[in-house]
């Protein structure tokens, strides 16, 4: 029996390599430094690097803008998360009520964009009606004006978040190119 499983898996490698799913590599198309071919990565969209590689850590760089997710996560903290995925592109809330009827919503945020744009992002809303005890439930998909409310908070959540980016990273560069690159001085001592 391991025979045929190894035999199977040999050949269905082979089929698989011919196949297109395995790509060749040729060195002189990879730079041979990690840091190189690490930076080329995420210049090409692939992967993801946390942290800055030797450098002081404390920042996440995704290989693909991130505002998008964090005013997302950042407008619905106030409620549970029954499914957060980045690499899906999907928030998923628990389902939750603001009284004691029998109404609870959930709200689901698709990410169809990593741009901050209207169509990047689809927002749906479920409600849940139920008899007593979290019994016999009807669930229904709701089109309402909540949906177009956490879509735009979201979205202009998003943009204040890009824009303090783009201030943190202008001032930390000028900062660097001040002092240079690698060098830190002491703001409180003298240079004498």
């Amino acid at each position: 029996m391991i025979k045929k499983l190894l035999a199977l898996f040999f050949i269905l490698s082979l089929f698989l390599s011919g196949c297109g799913i395995y790509k060749r590599s040729d060195i002189k198309d990879n730079p041979g430094n990690v840091e190189e071919r690490v930076q080329k990565n995420i210049e090409e969209g692939r992967g993801i690097r946390f942290g800055s590689a030797g450098k002081s850590g404390g920042t996440f760089d995704f290989a693909s803008s991130n505002e998008m997710w964090r005013a997302s996560i950042e407008i619905l903290d106030f409620v549970s998360f029954t499914n957060a995925s980045y690499s899906g592109g999907i928030i998923i809330t628990d389902w939750f009520s603001n009284n004691k009827d029998k109404k609870e919503i959930k709200i689901t945020v698709r990410f169809l964009s990593n741009e901050i744009r209207a169509e990047g992002i689809d927002v749906t809303i479920h409600e849940r009606i139920c008899e007593q005890n979290n019994t016999n439930c009807k669930i229904t998909k709701k089109k309402s004006k909540l949906e177009t409310e956490i879509k735009i908070a979201i979205l202009r959540k998003a943009a204040r978040i890009q824009i303090e980016d783009s201030k943190k990273y202008r001032k930390d560069k000028k900062y660097k190119n001040k002092i240079g690159e690698g060098e830190w001085k002491d703001p409180n001592k003298s240079s004498n």
